[in-house]
Order: C-alpha cells, then structure tokens, then sequence
C-alpha cells in the first residue's frame, strides 16, 4: 500500500504556461506552507534509515579510514620470498643443535616459497590456456545483459511516450467541453457578482429611506 494517496494531474497540453508574477506568488505560497526545516529534514512519509551493525573488524578499518592512518598489517609477503641461508652457523663453538634449527627453520620457509611458486606457476599456466576463452564468454555473457538493459530502457521508454501520446490526445479531446465549462463557469460567477451588487444596491435604497423616515418623522 503507498505511503501517499493523492493523485496530482496537471493538464500540460490545454493549461497555459504562468507568468513570472503568477509563478513567484505561487513560490511564495508554497514557501509559506513549508516548514522551516523542510530542507535538512525527511518526509514523514519516508522511514528512517537503519542503524549500521558492522562486524569490530570493519568498525576498526572504517575508524582507521576515517582518521586517515595508513594500512597495517595483512598478509605477510616475506615468507613467500626466497630465504637466505642462516649466517653463523658454521663458526667454531657454534651449537650444532642450534645450528640445526635454523636450517630446518630456513628449509621450511624456502619450501613455503617454493609451494608458493609452484601455485602460482600453475595457476599462470591456467590462465594462459583458458583464460582468454573465460574473458571472451564473460564479455558475451556481459553484452547479453547490456542487449537486455538497453532492451528494458527502450521499451521503457516507448511506454512512457504511448502514456504520454494518450494523454495528449485525451486532452486535446477535451479541450473544447473544458473551455465551454470555463466560460460557463465565468460566466456564473459574474452573474453571482452581479446579483451581490444589485442585492448591495438594493440595501443601502432600502437604508437610504430609511433614513430619511426618520428624518421626516423627527421634523
């Protein structure tokens, strides 16, 4: 169900267009009616806006946005890097046990990148094989619904012209009884003006003689 019921029509293809003293009077008139407020305040009939529920995480990127700090943290990209070999390892009274922990520290982390490469070589190898076929059917499927859209927009507009092109002929049709009850009208409400001043005129003889009854018949 709407939140508002009235129906405003207008009659665009009969009604002549203001004048600048008509329009401004009219802006005033509206002015007027409008609430001081009307400007920064929402329709009555619009609801209000929910309120935000956003994870603490996005909270704390949004205040981090909003303060303008710089991105920290993420993803760390070094152990995707190539390891260098543990220094210091081999000089005399070093802890072979130490020293064996970090190879095997350093062995981890080059296994890691080398996962990481491995990955990343097979995906490119993926995408050269099949991606130009993935983007050629993605730009299809995108031009189908581009055909679609421009589909809906055309006949979108041609219903609204066939509104329009109705309305016109509808008015056009009843310009001539509009006028006639116009006149019609005018011509009622200059007859009601007339018979309030013959009626205006008719009191004030009647008060006239009145008077001057009185008048005779204080003498």
């Amino acid at each position: 169900m709407p939140l508002i019921n009235e129906s405003h029509d207008s009659l665009p293809y009969i009604d002549t267009e203001l004048s600048a003293e008509a329009r401004a009077q009219v802006d005033r008139m509206i002015s007027v009616e409008l609430p001081p407020d009307y400007q920064s305040s929402l329709h009555p009939s619009i609801p209000a806006l929910p309120e935000p529920r956003f994870s603490p995480l996005m909270q704390q990127e949004l205040a981090r946005k909003e303060a303008g700090l710089p991105l920290t943290g993420g993803i760390d990209l070094s152990r995707y890097e190539a390891p260098e070999p543990p220094s210091g390892t081999s000089a005399p009274g070093t802890d072979s046990s130490q020293a064996l922990d970090e190879w095997r520290r350093t062995l981890q982390r080059a296994y890691t990148s080398s996962s990481h490469l491995s990955t990343r070589h097979a995906n490119l190898t993926l995408l050269e094989e099949n991606g130009k076929n993935a983007w050629l059917i993605a730009n299809s499927q995108l031009e189908e619904i581009l055909r679609g859209l421009e589909k809906e927009l055309a006949d979108t507009k041609e219903a609204v012209e066939g509104v329009n092109r109705q309305r016109k002929i509808a008015q056009e049709a009843r310009k001539g009884e509009l006028v006639g009850l116009e006149e019609t009208w005018r011509r009622g409400v200059g007859a009601i003006i007339d018979v309030e001043l013959a009626a205006e005129s008719l009191r004030m003889q009647i008060l006239d003689q009145r008077r001057q009854q009185s008048q005779q018949q204080a003498r």
